[in-house]
């Protein structure tokens, strides 16, 4: 799916979610939060972002989702094909898989930040199945502060309590970091749609389960 408008307030936008986040609801027309904190540490470091790698980190075939937890056709691929994909060539340990977001909106932004919460990746993927699982349901009001609240809802189903939520969704520094980190990749890897996929370095748009395995047993050998 194409989706080259990325943030209608513009960039450095979606960054703004630094302290008192969670004490008003965002403005329905930015999604920003009035008198939000400077996103950075007082000492101009960013913290550094963790990939989120399940499978065999040995593999010699690596393969790197490019997905954003706002993108439907995203929701579908892992509702099916990954699910065939995980039990066949994740769990058996035949491949190493990457899990990058991409931050089209900034409730995906939101989703992500959860999603690392813990910063644990056994955590992270179960939360992004969640994710995928209940996405019309926490999207489809359209209201920022709704959605904030929806998603906490469903984040405390996976254990996080109001504590670490509010800590996750305040932290400025960690926001702009992985927006940063999202720029990067996406430029490097030329990504312009979701999902996306890079096997061994070759990128592949979105396909069918049987065209996935039989590129996979390809470069298995």
């Amino acid at each position: 799916m194409e989706r080259r408008t990325l943030l209608a307030a513009g960039g450095g936008a979606i960054l703004a979610l630094g302290g008192g986040f969670l004490l008003s609801r965002p403005d329905p027309e930015t999604g920003l939060l009035p008198g939000a904190a400077n996103a950075q540490t007082s000492d101009g470091a960013l913290p550094d972002v963790m990939e989120m790698v399940a499978g065999n980190p040995d593999a010699t075939v690596e393969v790197t989702e490019y997905a954003s937890f706002t993108c439907p056709h995203c929701a579908s691929f892992h509702a099916n094909q990954y699910q065939q994909i995980k039990a066949n060539y994740i769990d058996t340990g035949k491949i190493k898989f990457v899990y990058r977001e991409v931050y089209f909106d900034r409730p995906g932004l939101w989703a992500s930040m959860i999603a690392r919460c813990p910063n644990t990746t056994e955590f992270f993927f179960g939360m992004a199945e969640l994710l995928y699982e209940k996405q019309k349901t926490w999207l489809a009001s359209g209201d920022p502060g709704t959605i904030v609240e929806d998603l906490r809802t469903l984040a405390k189903t996976a254990g996080l309590d109001d504590a670490a939520l509010d800590a996750c969704l305040s932290d400025g520094p960690k926001a702009e970091s992985l927006f940063t980190w999202y720029q990067a990749n996406a430029e490097r890897d030329s990504i312009s749609s979701t999902p996306s996929f890079l096997i061994n370095g070759e990128k592949y748009s979105n396909m069918g389960y049987d065209e996935f395995a039989s590129v996979l047993d390809e470069k298995i050998g």
